[in-house]
């Protein structure tokens, strides 16, 4: 039906007949003479219908905004002084010759330059609002990334594979979604997590290199950057340490962004454990552009009289850190109060803080309500440790160590932001040596801190059982680009004692393991090489190499944040008739 797309009608075709296809963006009449603006994937062009040509001209005139058209003409130079320098075909325009509606359109719910549309109106009506240009350049980008990533490991030797979406329920951290079984009535497949236990049985059948860009499902509470159903980049080799992973992986990346964005990032890329990582800036996956950092004060203060500070620098589980604020000295009381409230949402009781007017001065250069519970070697030594100058301000945790790392790595990033700290570009960092577990208070019991197939640092059943579990290491590794995790991945466990050993520690006993995973048991007695992978929320890059700010704005048809469709009004009720087809019926409530 046409020659070209909208974007592609340029000086290079002066004088050529065209046939084009679009929707309506817009229409002008001038003083007898009707403009459209047709509109495609691929951008706009300018068609002028003139009243020359009746038939054409008249149906020129009952066009709307929206509308689908499909158009021939011929492309001709824009008379001089109406070229549009923001348009690929803003030099030349197209003489309308003959003009077909192919559709018409209601008035849309919204005007697709409108920039403060709700989301909700967005979502409900979302084939309207992928009509928007900065939507379609989202997706396209998404699509040339997807290339590219897929480019790079095709070259590598690596198979693409799929693996099942209907699987059984295994512990990998999140709530299953559950599929009820027709045949087997009263039983249930559960929709995969990731692909975990299949890309490590394929390495176990001798495929080597796996990739495969894949659906995965948890069933979780959602944020900017979650979604009930996401993809993942997923990938895993043999025969290959975390070392050898890590730098192919970087070298993926690296030229990706060369590719895609014409940007080059730093290599390589800096390492950081993750005991430094939470040290310094509070969290895992630290935003190295913010030139932040927490400053260690617990020993300046295990024997002063103030309790807030003096009970946690004595716990081993506690910590007291101080981030300095460079010229946060002006700072209002009521912007204090309000970091005071960010920080509560953390678990914080409170945010201490002093004031650095003239660090010449000593405590007389000093303000701060808690000044007078701090003895002079105290102060001196929190001002030399943190490099406060004159003008700064110093806020304080002073907590259990896991609250006061939440509390202020996210009052750090909040700074940096609100106080314009952020430095431009791109700061990859892989941060690495994870501890292998995670004690829980409440169940009084470890969890595994990634998923409990992740190699421990440690060779033997031994040394694994006569370790602090607590002070284990794994060899787990993330990518962190500018303060979000973009993947994650370890080396797994290969040799069928050791992964008994460490689900033993978990509280898995045989019965359970064989339960929930024998299938993978049985494999690793039968030859299972050394291997390990990584996995790339897509989303989320496609999300950081767009400057968008929610996951919603790169997928296609996402769900809320209470993980509802609006277009399709999922999750929706299903009749009792298919329900018991499913051995299925719904619990009445008191009222019903």
């Amino acid at each position: 039906m046409r020659s070209h797309y909208c974007g592609q009608v340029t000086e290079a075709l002066l004088d050529t007949d065209v046939e084009l296809c679009g929707w309506v963006h817009r229409r002008r009449d001038h003083g007898g003479v009707i403009f459209i603006d047709l509109r495609d994937r691929d951008g706009l062009v300018q068609v002028v219908f003139d009243p020359d040509r009746a038939e054409s001209f008249a149906t020129a005139e009952s066009v709307r905004g929206e509308y689908v058209l499909h158009i021939k003409g011929r492309v001709r130079r824009r008379p001089e002084g109406t070229e549009n320098p923001n348009l690929n075909s803003g030099q030349v325009e197209v003489l309308g010759h003959e003009l077909d509606i192919l559709n018409t359109a209601k008035t849309p719910p919204f005007q697709l330059d409108d920039v403060d549309v709700g989301e909700d109106v967005r979502l409900r009506h979302r084939y309207v609002d992928l009509r928007r240009p900065e939507m379609l350049d989202k997706l396209r980008t998404r699509a040339h990334i997807t290339s590219e990533l897929r480019r790079f490991l095709d070259g590598e030797g690596f198979m693409d594979i799929e693996t099942p979406m209907l699987t059984r329920a295994t512990p990998e951290g999140a709530r299953d979604y559950l599929v009820p079984s027709r045949v087997h009535q009263g039983e249930f497949y559960a929709l995969p997590q990731s692909p975990q236990l299949f890309k490590q049985l394929l390495m176990m059948s001798g495929m080597d290199r796996y990739y495969q860009i894949t659906r995965c499902f948890r069933d979780e509470d959602l944020r900017a950057d979650r979604q009930p159903e996401f993809t993942q980049l997923d990938i895993e080799t043999s025969f290959m340490d975390e070392n050898g992973i890590m730098d192919l992986m970087e070298g993926m990346i690296a030229g990706l962004f060369r590719n895609v964005l014409g940007q080059e990032l730093p290599q390589p890329f800096p390492r950081m454990t993750y005991a430094e990582a939470v040290h310094r800036f509070g969290i895992d996956r630290p935003d190295l552009r913010i030139p932040l950092e927490l400053v260690e004060v617990a020993d300046l203060l295990t024997d002063v009289e103030f309790k807030v500070f003096s009970g946690p620098a004595g716990d081993p589980k506690g910590r007291v850190a101080a981030l300095r604020v460079p010229t946060g000295g002006e700072l209002t009381r009521k912007e204090i109060d309000t970091y005071t409230d960010f920080v509560g949402r953390y678990g914080a009781k409170g945010l201490a803080y002093i004031k650095v007017n003239d660090p010449a001065q000593g405590r007389e250069g000093l303000q701060s309500p808690i000044l007078k519970f701090l003895p002079d070697e105290a102060v001196t030594g929190i001002l030399e440790r943190t490099g406060a100058e004159a003008g700064d301000l110093i806020f304080f945790g002073a907590d259990r160590a896991k609250i006061v790392n939440e509390a202020l790595g996210a009052l750090r990033v909040q700074i940096g932001h609100d106080r314009g700290l952020v430095e431009a570009g791109w700061r990859p960092v892989w941060v690495v040596d994870f501890p292998m577990f995670e004690y829980d208070e409440g169940d009084k019991r470890l969890y595994a801190l990634h998923h409990p197939f992740t190699s421990p640092s440690v060779e033997s059943v031994d040394e694994l059982q006569s370790a602090d579990a607590e002070q284990l290491l794994s060899r787990a590794y993330d990518m962190v680009l500018n303060g979000t995790e973009i993947g994650g991945g370890s080396i797994r466990i290969h040799r069928p004692d050791m992964q008994r050993a460490v689900l033993g520690l978990l509280g898995i006993g045989e019965e359970e393991a064989r339960e929930k995973f024998g299938f993978l048991l049985d494999a690793l007695e039968y030859g299972a090489p050394p291997h390990g992978g990584i996995a790339f929320g897509l989303d989320r890059l496609v999300m950081l190499m767009t400057g968008s700010h929610s996951i919603r704005d790169v997928m296609a048809f996402p769900k809320t944040q209470t993980a509802s469709c609006l277009l399709t009004e999922a999750p929706a009720p299903v009749g009792e008739a298919q329900l018991r087809e499913l051995g299925l019926r719904l619990r009445k409530t008191a009222q019903g």
